[in-house]
């Protein structure tokens, strides 16, 4: 008979379930796509039926989603967990701060979000001082599909997980110019991760052009936050284009950088 495997040794106060259900998740987190169940049961050695309940009991707490394939990957659960930990983090601070110290573009609205599900969230915002009748607040929400800074978000993720995102809460559109067909949109995100910055060409308000670009972290994987930069249409030149896609990128870049991302791969995900 073979003798079981050796645990290594730890706290007294570890609870053997819990410990089970975060290597699950680090396992889902790791991968690109979603998992199945037997490739779930390699990766964590344990029975199947172990496997089966605990992948049970996190789509039941929204922590992990089951694809129609039957296949598993994070839930948004888990974004919500991510805004607390970024809530306690320098994040906000350092945006602000680098706001202050650089003072870019002084007269156009800049904005930092996090990525909620199919939404994005604002959790820090400069309006400008050109008035052009949308002021950004804190906690504002917005379809990401239609924003500058939701688009840079989406296209750190895997197609996949866009897919799916599609499948399970819609995007919907805000104007006419609005991009709400998955495959359109897939197609976007591809030429945001080729040149490194978004645009939201009026799909979010008539008369409105923006400019995002992703903010990444120490830990890999996809973008914690965006930045994006808007003005009114109208005001629009080459010069100011190019200027607000350098501000972007910049903010960005140095933000990723304080985060502990380093800066060969900020330069390596935000293409010149």
């Amino acid at each position: 008979m073979t003798p079981p495997k050796r645990r290594p040794s730890g706290p007294k106060a570890e609870v053997p379930a819990v410990a089970r259900a975060a290597r699950l998740l680090e396992v889902l987190a790791a991968s690109g796509e979603p998992v199945t169940l037997a490739s779930l049961t390699r990766h964590l050695d344990l029975p199947k039926s172990t496997v089966h309940g605990l992948c049970s009991t996190l789509v039941q707490t929204g922590l992990v989603t089951r694809s129609d394939s039957g296949a598993y990957h994070l839930g948004l659960r888990i974004m919500d967990l991510a805004h607390a930990f970024l809530a306690r983090t320098d994040l906000t601070a350092e945006f602000v701060r680098l706001l202050e110290r650089l003072a870019p573009l002084s007269e156009e609205s800049i904005v930092l979000s996090v990525l909620d599900g199919a939404d994005i969230v604002y959790v820090a915002c400069r309006n400008g001082t050109r008035p052009f009748g949308f002021n950004f607040r804190i906690g504002m929400r917005l379809p990401a599909n239609c924003t500058a800074s939701g688009k840079a978000l989406l296209a750190s993720l895997p197609p996949e997980r866009v897919a799916g995102l599609a499948r399970e809460r819609t995007f919907y559109a805000l104007t006419r110019r609005s991009i709400t067909e998955l495959g359109p949109l897939q197609r976007q995100l591809a030429q945001v991760r080729r040149q490194g910055y978004a645009t939201d060409d009026e799909e979010t308000r008539e008369g409105m052009v923006c400019f995002g670009a992703p903010v990444y972290g120490a830990a890999g994987g996809g973008a914690l936050a965006a930045v994006g930069i808007s003005m009114p249409k109208a005001a629009l030149t080459d010069s100011l284009a190019r200027a607000a896609i350098d501000t972007v990128k910049t903010l960005a870049a140095e933000l990723s950088t304080r985060l502990g991302a380093g800066a060969s791969r900020t330069s390596e995900r935000l293409p010149g």
